[in-house]
Order: structure tokens, then sequence, then C-alpha cells
């Protein structure tokens, strides 16, 4: 698995998982801002380096 595409998840995990803390009453309000914005824009940073957006198919052979 690609490097980038871990800590991407990574990220998106960074994101989701203190919500569902703060609704347990693990974190406090504060805790999980910071920690959404720095998932948020470690997501936002990383995930655009390994998705790829070349279509599977030719366009040549596509007809519509």
């Amino acid at each position: 698995m690609n490097p980038l595409k871990i800590v991407s998840l990574a990220a998106l995990a960074v994101t989701i998982v203190p919500s569902l803390l703060y609704l347990g009453g693990v974190l406090s309000h504060d805790v999980v801002l910071w920690m959404a914005i720095i998932g948020t824009v470690c997501w936002f940073a990383t995930t655009p380096l390994w998705m790829d957006r070349t279509p599977q198919v030719d366009d040549a052979e596509v007809e519509i």
C-alpha cells in the first residue's frame, strides 16, 4: 500500500474518531476542534497525491 494512502487514511481517522470520542464524553470540544482541523488539512494535502484520476478506458473507445 502506498505510504501516502496510509497517511491519508490516518488523517481521515484523526478527523472522524475524535468526534465519536466527544460524543462519548471522552474528549473536550477544544481538543476535537484542533484534531479535526489538523486531520482535515493533512487529508486534503495527501489525498490528491495518490488518487489516480486517469480514465480506465481510452476516450477513443467510448461512443456517445
